[in-house]
């Protein structure tokens, strides 16, 4: 599980977490999900810090992969739904405060 409370919000967690959330299959260059280099373009970070915040959310089950190499994310929607309000990881996702959805919608 999460190690560690998030007292200051882990933008990067958040950033890469809500990218996969809001991942439509027009931005995936495969309908099996992103690969984490794809993720670590999408949302400017480096590879290691993205790989890192993919595991965080695979330890919480809110993300599966795919695949041995390349391995691709994508994101379980069921799985978030079911998750305990009290999740640190949960509340860092629902929080949209700072959110620029423009970000993810195209209208």
């Amino acid at each position: 599980m999460y190690d560690y409370e998030l007292e200051t919000e882990d933008k990067d967690l958040k950033k890469v977490g809500l990218e996969l959330m809001f991942m439509t299959p027009e931005k995936c260059s495969n309908d099996k999900g992103v690969t984490a280099v794809e993720l670590a373009k999408l949302v400017a970070l480096p590879l290691e810090i993205v790989k890192k915040k993919l595991n965080i959310l695979k330890e919480e089950g809110i993300v599966r992969i795919i695949g041995i190499n390349p391995k691709y994310w994508k994101f379980d929607n069921y799985t978030f739904q079911r998750m305990d309000e009290d999740n640190e990881v949960y509340k860092l996702l629902c929080s949209f405060d700072d959110v620029d959805f423009d970000r993810y919608f195209q209208y």
